[in-house]
């Protein structure tokens, strides 16, 4: 009886569970996150040449979508019951703004939206839901989804002054914006070297300004430094303008312009030298970097030029919101003009942050009595905000919860989670990139409201955004590979609820929506787990499904019967550690390699007499923990001093034998890093007496300068290492009169 009873109650399970996947499906993949989402196991099926019931005013939404349908799904097709598609707006049923409500079954998909934004965001969740079906046409999963987005401000920016993009080119990034939901593209168009929009009063702005003799090849950290030759330029006429504005418009994109001012401005002084303070001659720059050349803010004659220049903008640009820019803007030839010192004398005017403040304030003056209101980067604080300006805070969250406390919007866009000029990955074959390491992990994990700290302050953060700046961007291949698939992680931190943060499931999402278009994120990586004294523990991690992971320490490439990976790995001398994905017996992806070095210092007690001071900072067991900072100073090792001498103390623990003693400091000029006057070591056995043993005081290597000094052999315990700071950057350099930053990385003790 017990064995029938149990047998009866197995049959109605699985009775139950039939019937609830005939009524439930699979969760689509969908990228950014809905708000809420239900599915069924019906489906809908919909052709290009089905008629859309579109209410009044939705016309163009109607036919993109048609478009869209016709793209995927313009086969012949069989008979098939077509399901009815209808957009229409209810701001009742829908109550916030750019939300939507799609309902999806076999008779129907409808799509009631609170705006014509909001459908515009549905028919970018149908253009991810739909697949081609069999014999034409194209089917979709039955669901039942409500969104609307978290940010009212979702969005991208666009470098295009220091490599120029066709306009075909805009429109192919406008339609990714369209698709993951973005509302607003920046489109960056002037700064020093290249201006790229028509301005019809200033005709040499394009015969002069848009063009450059020459391109820097390489990193700008690299001496000497070199040149392709070629002219290089280009510029968007006004009808192309137009095109482009009118094109994300129909997709509900708001095109932000940006017109740098008062500093970036090189490119414009060139074709107009008496808008600079020294009158010139000028040359578009050639090269990436900050110029102490901007505009005069002493003269009238600027203001009168940058206000003809906008007034042509806000005719092409219905946007509500104008760029000026305003960021790293030297005031070193300010200092010295006789035209802007008497400007801060007739204004009363403190310093040269207070006339910068006046300079901003005097055009967003101007623009607000055009109708419109301004942006600028977290600059325009300097020495006051200009009443209804926009902050965008990129230096981190400092410029954010200023503007905040002042009852002024901020858009959150922070260098090191946000910039994708910078490397998404540590493997030595990246591409050439600005600096920093922002993998996709960190984009995704970016949380501006926990950042912004002062919960009084979120109701002023309007939004989220991306920035594609293209100094090493030279092609469009280039600049896809460091867009993508960032640019879907900011999608979903901009517009998904708070409560969205789960990373593996979002992958998972990404791989089904765009197969294995992108693969640098499952790539090998490694987590120093402990170090110890003379021993390093080490793990391996990946995210390539079905794939195993091979390695070696022994300077050989793994092979198939290389050991597989199962745990963390001991490293007790110096060695490589290599590793590769290898699936289904055949190696995949790219060779992981990563070197550590094992000392008597490695994993001594180090403390430091200063902390670093810099975006360069960590504990200073850094300093001994078998891994060396790289030329690219991005992968987290190095410890950065700002106008501070580094003195650290390592504990080797016991008296020992010594005979090598070294570190590594980086030295480059152009990016304001310079190596130490002197690098000093002294030995002592009780921690108490010192002997100065060895110096080092040239650093010739343009890079990593490795110093290895080899010492009389010595018995000691205690090392004290002094690095002595440039201090301030001597003239003629470049960041002349700026505070020079020193760099170290590992001790070493043998």
């Amino acid at each position: 009886m017990k064995r029938v009873f149990l047998f009866s109650v197995l049959i109605t399970v699985h009775t139950c569970l039939l019937a609830q996947r005939k009524r439930v499906a699979a969760p689509a993949a969908l990228i950014p996150l809905p708000v809420a989402a239900s599915w069924t196991a019906d489906s809908a099926f919909v052709t290009a040449h089905a008629e859309i019931k579109a209410m009044s005013g939705l016309e163009k939404d109607a036919a993109l979508l048609k478009s869209y349908m016709e793209r995927v799904g313009s086969r012949p097709v069989s008979n098939r019951i077509t399901a009815a598609v209808i957009l229409s707006i209810d701001s009742v049923v829908v109550k916030q703004p750019e939300g939507y409500l799609l309902q999806v079954t076999p008779q129907q998909v409808k799509l009631t939206a609170h705006d014509a934004a909001g459908i515009g965001h549905g028919i970018a969740t149908l253009q991810q839901l739909w697949k081609p079906a069999a014999g034409g046409g194209l089917v979709l999963p039955g669901a039942m989804i409500t969104d609307y987005p978290r940010f009212g401000y979702r969005g991208m920016h666009l470098d295009v002054s220091r490599h120029f993009f066709s306009v075909d080119y805009i429109k192919q990034f406008i339609d990714q914006l369209a698709l993951y939901k973005f509302n607003n593209f920046h489109w960056h168009l002037t700064d020093d070297q290249g201006w790229r929009i028509e301005i019809k009063k200033y005709p040499r702005l394009q015969e002069v300004s848009a063009w450059r003799d020459q391109t820097m090849i390489g990193h700008k950290k690299e001496l000497p430094h070199r040149f392709d030759g070629k002219k290089y330029g280009g510029y968007y006429t006004q009808e192309q303008v137009k095109e482009v504005v009118a094109y994300a418009a129909a997709r509900h994109i708001n095109v932000i312009p940006e017109i740098e001012m008062p500093g970036h401005a090189l490119a414009a002084l060139e074709a107009f030298p008496a808008l600079g303070c020294t009158g010139g001659p000028y040359k578009t720059a050639q090269f990436w970097g900050i110029f102490d050349d901007v505009f005069c803010a002493g003269k009238d004659s600027t203001f009168l030029f940058l206000q003809d220049v906008l007034d042509e903008v806000i005719a092409l640009f219905p946007s509500s919101y104008i760029h000026i820019g305003g960021d790293e803007c030297p005031k070193v030839r300010w200092k010295q003009c006789p035209a802007c010192q008497q400007r801060m004398k007739a204004e009363h005017l403190e310093d040269e942050d207070a006339l910068q403040s006046y300079f901003i304030r005097r055009i967003s003056d101007y623009v607000n009595r055009k109708g419109r209101k301004i942006i600028g980067w977290d600059e325009i604080l300097e020495g006051g905000l200009a009443p209804g300006a926009t902050v965008m805070s990129w230096r981190g969250v400092e410029g954010a919860v200023m503007a905040a406390r002042q009852k002024q919007q901020v858009i959150m866009t922070p260098e090191d989670e946000l910039y994708f000029d910078h490397y998404q990955s540590l493997y030595p074959e990246e591409q050439t990139a600005a600096a920093g390491y922002t993998p996709l992990e960190a984009v995704y994990g970016y949380e501006p409201l926990v950042t912004a700290g002062d919960t009084a302050l979120l109701p002023y953060i309007a939004g989220i955004q991306g920035g594609i700046w293209s100094e090493y961007l030279s092609t469009e291949t280039k600049a896809n590979y460091m867009i993508y698939p960032r640019l879907q992680a900011t999608a979903e931190r901009a517009w998904s609820p708070a409560t969205v943060r789960d990373y593996d499931d979002f992958t998972q999402r990404l791989t089904a929506l765009t197969g294995d278009r992108y693969t640098t994120w499952r790539e090998i990586n490694y987590k120093l787990d402990s170090v110890g004294r003379g021993s390093l523990y080490v793990t391996l991690h990946a995210r390539q499904p079905g794939a195993v992971v091979r390695y070696t320490t022994d300077g050989s490439v793994p092979v198939a019967g290389s050991p597989v990976y199962k745990g963390r790995i001991r490293i007790c001398h110096s060695a490589v550690l290599q590793a590769r994905l290898f699936v289904q017996g055949k190696p995949a992806g790219r060779l992981f390699r990563q070197p550590f070095e094992v000392y008597k210092s490695t994993g001594a007690r180090v403390t430091l007499q200063q902390p670093p001071n810099t975006k360069y900072t960590s504990d200073a067991a850094l300093l001994v923990n078998g891994v060396a900072g790289t030329h690219r100073f991005n992968d987290g090792q190095w410890l950065g001093f700002s106008a501070r001498d580094l003195h650290a103390y390592v504990d080797l623990g016991s008296v020992q034998e010594i005979k090598l003693l070294g570190a590594n400091v980086l030295n480059y000029h152009w990016q304001k890093m310079w190596a130490p006057e002197s690098l000093v070591f002294e030995v002592s056995a009780d921690g108490k007496n010192f002997e100065r043993v060895v110096a080092a005081d040239s650093f010739p290597v343009n890079g990593t300068n490795q110093v290895r000094l080899t010492v009389k052999p010595v018995q000691a315990r205690y090392i004290k290492v002094t690095a002595v700071n440039k201090g301030v950057i001597p003239a003629g350099e470049y960041g002349a009169g700026g505070r020079a930053m020193m760099l170290a990385d590992e001790i070493i003790v043998n």
